[in-house]
């Protein structure tokens, strides 16, 4: 039998505030960019990974862990940013099972727009109400829950490392 392992006052207490950050700072920073630039915060984070890629390119399997994310869910948002000509979707020249995501010159355009306002928005809900020590403190324990949950793998992942070898996309 296992035995629960049940939070005490303090933890309980971290649990919450925690909940309580991760909901308002969401919740705000996708309001903003939604009134400003009309796309999802999701939308957004797939702009970024791609702009930051080399050539903006990604293997669309490393783009959707990338954006911690589930293939489909990626997939279906990018047909969404491809019918708008923000991104542009091919085969993978060494992997035929294996599809490329690019972002386009509109889809650079449409996230230079958008970034002023968001990066505000970002440093209104989290930046502005910390000293440099909490943002340290934050990012630190951000970092162990992630590399906890992840297996401590690469985060963020940013080259493909499957069966076939690298993404051509990321070739030197």
């Amino acid at each position: 039998m296992s035995h629960t392992r049940w939070l005490d006052d303090e933890e309980q207490r971290t649990w919450r505030a925690f909940l309580a950050a991760q909901r308002l700072v969401s919740e705000k920073v996708e309001r903003r960019l939604q009134a400003g630039a009309g796309m999802p915060q999701a939308y957004y984070e797939i702009l970024v990974r791609l702009s930051e890629a080399p050539d903006r390119t990604l293997r669309m399997s490393v783009l959707a862990d990338s954006a911690l994310s589930s293939r489909s869910r990626v997939s279906h948002a990018v047909a969404r940013m491809e019918e708008a000509g923000w991104i542009e979707r091919r085969s993978c020249p060494t992997d035929r099972r294996g599809q490329l995501a690019r972002l386009t010159d509109r889809g650079f355009e449409v996230l230079a727009g958008a970034a002023p306002d968001h990066v505000e928005s970002v440093r209104e809900a989290v930046f502005d109400g910390l000293t440099p020590a909490q943002q340290a403190g934050l990012r630190e324990a951000c970092e162990a829950v992630v590399a906890h949950l992840s297996g401590g793998g690469e985060w963020p992942v940013t080259r493909d490392s499957g069966p076939d070898g690298p993404d051509p996309a990321h070739a030197s």
